[in-house]
């Protein structure tokens, strides 16, 4: 269900809504193949199209990078018309936090109040240093960040004098629907979490932090649940998000950016078989997947619709 109430068709009765990772590092992929994915993927029933954020790896997978995420959400908004869109997730030092609020709130308008605003402290040096942003203090300048971003989608405006960033009646004009898009964290670290869950609508998960399996899945939750409590939030108040890692005819093994962050074993089998182990990981709060497809392309999500048609028709 949207934040207006409607429901949109293919939304129940899944145990949850389904989104899908476009393509980042695993090979080239220009704009025409990205938009066929995007219609095809809202074609066949899935609830959301994510990128990832990220702009420069080298490792033993030799020297990557993916367009420009805030362009590609905006072109994505524009050629769809009911999936949302997210990074998955927004690195807060890529750009300044009172303009990363500006770019958020313009793709949530050409969207149509489409955007989920997944946000995190970033982590690849490489990409750090080759384009000029500071490495250090990251989870502190992560913090300001957050503040202002939370903000200035929420009232509009901010006058903040940090250690970091100062912005002197800082507004958005035209204003962001009311109470912004939804804000996600994609974190595991618990200084970042304790600094959002007071705050944030939704937390993500990536597969390979809980071993792409229910059962760890559910361990990393009870810790969210814990840092709720702690902070003073109500857990029931924080939905969850989690990447799943599947895998399509043809995948062999999906290629990362970072060989020293490299993901976990996919679900295969068939695409009855595939909705079978999503189903596994249905739980109290699970609202949100976002299937990471071995391999990527238009042919897998076409193949896709079958697991989709399994989730709702079982």
């Amino acid at each position: 269900m949207t934040d207006s109430g409607q429901v949109y068709p293919h939304q129940m009765p899944r145990p949850f809504s389904v989104g899908v990772q476009l393509p980042e590092v695993e090979r080239e992929v220009t704009w025409p193949e990205l938009r066929t994915m995007a219609t095809t993927a809202e074609a066949v029933g899935f609830n959301s199209l994510w990128v990832g954020d990220h702009l420069l790896y080298r490792s033993g997978n030799g020297v990557r990078g993916p367009w420009e995420a805030w362009s590609t959400m905006a072109a994505l908004a524009a050629v769809t018309d009911r999936v949302q869109i997210g990074p998955l997730v927004a690195a807060t030092s890529f750009h300044s936090p009172a303009m990363l609020a500006k770019k958020a709130a313009t793709v949530d308008e050409i969207s149509d109040g489409r955007l989920i605003l997944g946000l995190g402290a970033g982590w690849n040096r490489t990409e750090y240093e080759a384009f000029g942003f500071p490495f250090d203090h990251r989870a502190s300048r992560f913090e300001e960040a957050f503040t202002i971003i939370r903000t200035l989608l929420r009232e509009g405006q901010i006058d903040f004098a940090g250690d970091y960033y100062t912005l002197r009646d800082c507004e958005l004009v035209p204003r962001p629907r009311p109470g912004g898009p939804p804000l996600m964290v994609g974190s595991q670290g618990p200084r970042v979490l304790r600094a959002t869950l007071p705050h944030v609508d939704m937390w993500n998960g990536w597969h390979a932090w809980y071993g792409n399996s229910p059962a760890g899945l559910e361990k990393m939750m009870a810790m969210v649940d814990d840092i709720c409590i702690e902070v003073g939030r109500d857990p029931s108040d924080v939905s969850r998000t989690v990447a799943i890692m599947v895998q399509a005819p043809g995948g062999s093994g999906r290629v990362y950016g970072d060989t020293e962050h490299e993901g976990s074993e996919g679900i295969a089998g068939s695409p009855g078989d595939i909705a079978a182990a999503l189903r596994a990981f249905a739980m109290p709060g699970l609202d949100h997947v976002q299937l990471v497809v071995d391999p990527i392309t238009v042919e897998s999500i076409e193949w896709l619709a079958e697991t989709l048609d399994a989730l709702d028709t079982h």
